[in-house]
Formats: structure tokens, sequence, C-alpha cells
């Protein structure tokens, strides 16, 4: 069957088809299907749809692939990305993309660096952990392009580790020297189970959730100041601060949370009653953790009655993390038996 780049096909054994964007070999070709995304495909399985006719038995010409010419001193070219007007700042971005944004969990969420600017990038992404760093994946990536650089499953979560990320970026032919890019992640599980977090955006047909790896401009911005400048720039620092009178912020009497797995997580088709509770307790403590830190008098979270677990396993928690806190059932009149309140000052 003749097939060419830019022809639309479908899949002869298969659901659905897609462009053709290049040739792997005689037999195999690259199809870029209606999600955006390539895959290598059999030319005898693929039905041409620009020209049905030469699909008829019979009537298939034989597929010509323009002979290779091999070259006595072998020359290695660099494709070049895109060059966009307008896309000249460093404009980079970390992107979870799962199969079915509705239900994130249910399948492979693939992981994306997307370049987003005319610069070309050198990238090495890591798992950050307390006890090492592990490198994942390492390359370079063209200017205005994308590339798929991990797969996450709801098995992952369990044991989330912070994700780094070490850049640098450069012009083809231009002596500029830009320092590099070092960005950490810290991800909270709880997001993958929201569907609220995976939302349209102008990289991915499907909703993803997308982080912008920020550049440390105000350090650029020094690296090029001369000695004057940077002396002028401590000098108008210390004058503001000492102008400046800080404002107190009066700290709030009473704050309450709503552990009801509801107002906590968008979406909770599949998960286990376990699950859920882990949810829960994780929000307790970082709860605990802000009002301690802004100096709360009082917290109360609401658990509801039901069989009286949620409850317990708050006052476990209590009783093993905050210790110097005392806690009682929170007014009756306001709550009725459902909620918990922690006296955290006088």
């Amino acid at each position: 069957m003749m097939i060419k780049v830019g022809d639309r096909v479908k899949f002869l054994n298969d659901v659905g088809g897609g462009i053709v964007t290049g040739f792997i070999s005689k037999n195999m070709v690259n199809v870029e299907g209606d999600d955006g995304f390539e895959v290598p495909y059999p030319i005898h399985e693929l039905v041409n749809v620009n020209a049905p006719e030469l699909n008829e038995k019979g009537s298939v010409p034989p597929l010509v692939i323009p002979e290779e010419k091999t070259l006595d001193n072998p020359v290695l070219i660099e494709a070049e990305g895109e060059i966009i007007n307008g896309k000249d700042t460093p404009d980079f971005y970390f992107c979870f993309v799962p199969a079915d944004p509705r239900n994130p969990l249910s399948g492979e969420i693939e992981v994306y660096l997307v370049n987003n600017s005319n610069f070309k990038l050198v990238y090495t992404y890591s798992y950050l952990t307390e006890l090492e760093v592990e490198t994942v994946k390492t390359g370079n990536i063209k200017s205005n392009s994308r590339e798929k650089i991990d797969s996450l499953s709801r098995e992952d979560l369990s044991d989330f580790p912070d994700f780094g990320f070490q850049l640098l970026r450069f012009k083809g032919k231009s002596n500029e020297w830009f320092p590099p890019v070092v960005k950490r992640f810290r991800v909270n599980p709880v997001k993958f189970y929201k569907e609220s977090a995976f939302r349209e955006n102008s990289f991915f047909k499907r909703n993803a959730m997308i982080l912008k790896i920020e550049s440390n401009l105000v350090q650029e911005s020094l690296d090029k100041m001369t000695e004057d400048d940077f002396k002028k720039l401590v000098r108008d620092k210390d004058e503001t601060e000492t102008n400046v009178k800080p404002v107190k912020k009066k700290p709030p009497e009473e704050v309450v949370i709503d552990l009801h797995i509801s107002e906590l997580l968008d979406n909770t088709e599949g998960l286990s009653n376990r699950e859920i509770l882990e949810v829960q307790m994780e929000k307790v403590e970082s709860e605990m953790s802000v009002a301690i830190r802004d100096r709360v008098k009082r917290i109360v979270f609401i658990h509801g009655v039901g069989q009286g677990v949620l409850k317990q396993e708050v006052a476990k928690l209590l009783k093993a993390k905050f210790k110097k806190y005392y806690f009682q059932d929170a007014s009756f009149k306001e709550y009725g038996y459902g909620a918990t309140m922690v006296i955290l000052r006088k």
C-alpha cells in the first residue's frame, strides 16, 4: 500500500487512527493519534483514508523508500526545534497527564517535561528522598517541544518522593551563557485523587496537572549587576526595612476543619476505607502543624458520629504526635457529638 508522510490512516485491526508523521523502516511508520501521541505501527495494518482505492486488493503499488546515501565522512546533524517569535524567555513545565482525567488513578499517569521556549534544553530529572538522589532520566529537548520522562501508577503514591530538576538552556549560535535552573517539587499525593487538580491546557489534548519550573530570575539579575548596582540595591533595601514597621497579624481564635472525605477529595472512586482514613489523618496532622505555627488558640475537627472509628483515630493521633495539647468533645450545641476540640494555647 502506498503511504506517505501526512496521509490520514485508520488501524486495520484496532480502533482509531491518525496522521503518518514519518518512516521508521520500510515496514513501519510513526502515526500521531487524535490524542496527540505518536505510536509506531506496521504499514500492512493501516488503511489509507486519503486514497482508499490504493487499499483494494490487486491495485497496491509497491512502497518506495528513497535510498540512503552514504557519506565518506559522516556528519552528526542535530534537528532544530521550531522557533516562535516572542518565546525568548525561559518557560519550562513539569506535567502529570492521566489516561482518564475524570478518574486519574484508574490507569497510568504520564509525566512530561515541556520546553515552551526558543531555548534548547539539557535536563536531569531525579527522585529526591531523605536517603538519596536517584537520577531517573537525563536528555535534551528541542525548543517548543515536550518529552515523556516518567510514568506513575496508583501504587507509586504510597512512597512518593520529591521530584528534582537541573536544567541548562542555550541557543544554537549564541555566545550567551545562562545559569542553571535547579528546582525541587514536593507534590501532595492527595492531589491525584482530585479531578479538579487536572485542568485544560495548551500543551495536551487531555486535562493535566501543570507545574511551572521557575528560573531564579533574581539571581540572574544579580549576576549581571555591577558592584555599584549591588551596593545601591543593598542600601535601598536597608533603608526600606528601617522605615517600614512590621504589621503584626493577630492569630485567629479558632479554626474549624471538616474531615468528611467529600470535603477533602472531589472523587473517592476506587478508594478503600483504609486509604480514605489515611487521607483524613494526613489532614489532621498537617492542619495541627499549621495551627501551632500560626499560634491559633483552638482547632476543631468535625468527624461526625458514625461508628466512632474516625473519632478514635483522631484521638490516637493527637495522643501520639501532639501529647502536650489537651483535647475534648467540641460544643454539643454547635456540633453535637460529632467534633473534637484541641486547646493549643490559653
